[in-house]
């Protein structure tokens, strides 16, 4: 008896169960779709029991192998785990039907217990009873063949609450300068407790997606505070918590309806607490999977509400420096409303042109992929808005000294597509374009540039030859007065040298009339 009291009381929020999540289990949202196609029983564990896991010590080595100690909320519940208090409680295959939800209920609360995983050598026995009973759990929400009852879905959002919901520590190079290869060549900060983490994710999983989960009823503990929290979870460094995160949230987004603009809303802030305030957050690819998901399924006309989320949020998300980290997903999510709606076209490559990096090398070569995706479901009417300050920019890149920018940007001919809307309206973009290409030709130092640009050059000769002669002719002219202006700030340069030098003896001051640029070059 007072076991089960014992097993009933309430459990304060603990210690060290960090970030890291179940690679294994969750299958990744493809960043083309977003969403898992498969049924929850493609991801089962199947037997459980037979499946290794780390244990107290190897995991211990893993959360202590890069000199950091995750993050732990303090539980005095640590020093007073005995063998005698925390016991295993009868398999479900030994009770009867009818007290099989008892069962349920108290293993829900046994399973409340946290423990302290930075020791490996304290409470073996009591994390390897809970670590069985998780999986015992596992398997009952997964065998499930009647409706979870309210008591039974309070505990369980009670249970997952209590071991998921924790702090995360702050690293030690959190005054570092944030840049994406930075990230990549850090180690992820494990979780020594992720051995229940893992299996309580997976549990929770499998509860969201089991037909026995009644909406209407679970949305009352699956509230905005529960999916706030859950969200703050995303910022984990150890990426197989946060895909189990992202394959969640998939799934309650798409099971709770009534949750989906307040989901919509809190994404929206944190990526503006990202873009506009920290630009330091773990989760954002995570984020932008599920997005992409979304938007996938959005109906048409796009409302007003998700177009204002494209400009104040995923245009700017191009801003911060770690980029590289979430490309390929955001760059999915901008070309799906694209694809939806041909008339945004303008209105992202003008946001494109607006948060267009100037120093960063590899970041411009990110934009102009994206650009191509962009440009291919962009139709005529929307290219001819944008398409002068568009090859203003791309003529920049052509003349990038970097040879990986201007090899990316003459690819953007091989696009059929693109080289389709380029020739409709050669008699704009070449004059734009022809004085990079013809300076490629002359003067690049690199091979594979020159050689492409003479194919970007031959193109426009072969479709239009007269047009090709007048910018050819046109740059020779520009060269030429070019040319002279230099020989004439030369020789003014030389004739201010010569005056100085005459003066120098006498240490009189040189003076000028101020003259107007134009009557100056005038009087030349």
């Amino acid at each position: 008896m007072i076991k089960q009291i014992l097993g009933r009381l309430p459990r304060k929020p603990s210690k060290s169960e960090n970030r890291d999540h179940g690679g294994s289990v969750a299958s990744s949202i493809k960043s083309s779709g977003g969403s898992r196609s498969g049924d929850v029983a493609s991801h089962r564990l199947d037997n459980w029991s037979n499946v290794t896991l780390p244990g107290p010590a190897s995991t211990s080595n893993l959360g202590n192998g890069h000199g950091r100690k995750p993050a732990q909320v303090v539980n005095s519940k640590y020093d007073n785990v005995t063998p005698a208090s925390y016991e295993a409680l009868p398999a479900f295959r030994d009770v009867a039907n009818s007290e099989k939800q008892n069962v349920f209920v108290r293993k829900l609360n046994m399973c409340c217990v946290l423990f302290d995983f930075t020791d490996p050598t304290k409470n073996i026995k009591e994390k390897d009873i809970k670590r069985q009973t998780l999986l015992e759990l596992v398997d009952y929400v997964t065998s499930a063949n009647g409706k979870f009852t309210e008591t039974a879905m309070q505990d369980i959002v009670k249970m997952v609450s209590v071991n998921l919901f924790r702090p995360f520590t702050p690293q030690p190079r959190e005054n570092k300068v944030f840049e994406a290869f930075d990230l990549e060549e850090e180690e992820p900060l494990m979780d020594p407790a992720w051995p229940h983490l893992q299996i309580v994710y997976e549990f929770f999983l499998r509860f969201v997606a089991s037909p026995e989960t009644d909406a209407k009823l679970a949305k009352r503990y699956i509230d905005h505070s529960f999916v706030l929290k859950l969200l703050d979870l995303f910022d984990s460094e150890d990426p197989r918590e946060r895909e189990y995160l992202k394959t969640i949230l998939h799934r309650i987004y798409g099971k709770f309806m009534v949750h989906r603009p307040f989901v919509r809303k809190a994404i929206n802030n944190i990526f503006f607490r990202f873009i506009f305030e920290t630009e330091k957050h773990n989760g954002i690819a995570e984020l932008l999977e599920v997005l992409g998901s979304i938007i996938n399924g959005f109906a048409l006309p796009l409302k007003e509400e998700h177009k204002l989320f494209l400009v104040r949020a995923l245009i700017p998300l191009h801003k911060p420096k770690c980029l590289p980290m979430y490309h390929q997903q955001l760059s999915y999510c901008v070309t799906q409303f694209v694809e939806k709606d041909c008339k945004l076209a303008d209105t992202v490559i003008r946001g494109l042109l607006k948060y267009w990096p100037v120093t960063n090398s590899s970041k411009e070569v990110m934009f102009l992929s994206e650009l191509e995706e962009i440009l291919e479901a962009t139709q005529p009417p929307e290219f001819q808005r944008c398409m002068v300050p568009l090859f203003r920019n791309i003529a920049r890149c052509l003349s990038s000294s970097h040879f990986q920018v201007a090899e990316r940007a003459l690819y953007l001919w091989n696009n059929d597509h693109i080289e389709n809307l380029i020739r409709q309206n050669r008699s704009v973009i070449l004059p734009i374009v022809f004085p990079a290409l013809e300076r490629n030709c002359r003067h690049h130092w690199n091979q594979v540039v020159q050689s492409l640009t003479l194919n970007v050059r031959k193109i426009f000769a072969d479709v239009d030859p007269e047009l090709f002669e007048e910018c050819l002719q046109k740059f020779q002219e520009d060269e030429e007065k070019a040319e002279d202006m230099k020989k004439k700030h030369e020789a003014t340069w030389k004739r201010l040298e010569d005056i100085a030098a005459t003066k120098a003896a006498t240490n009189e001051a040189v003076l000028l009339p101020y003259v107007l640029p134009s009557q100056f070059s005038s009087t030349q």
